[in-house]
């Protein structure tokens, strides 16, 4: 059994949007974790919508982050 790397797929325009949960659902990890690898300023850059809304992060910043930890 071969296990490939997750990679955001190439068809993905960089400047999406993905809220934390659909990240945390794409990556397979726990919210929990992605929270404490914020708290670490490890994986992607977050912003909140207007400032004080919810968490979200851009295409390109997950796949950034994605290819720095291989």
């Amino acid at each position: 059994m071969t296990i490939a790397p997750i990679s955001v797929p190439d068809d993905w325009d960089d400047n999406g949007i993905l809220l934390f949960e659909e990240s945390c659902a794409f990556i397979r990890t726990p919210p929990r974790t992605v929270r404490e690898w914020r708290r670490l300023k490890r994986g992607p850059r977050w912003w909140r919508f207007n400032g004080n809304g919810r968490l979200y992060t851009t295409v390109a910043e997950l796949r950034r982050s994605l290819k720095a930890g291989e």
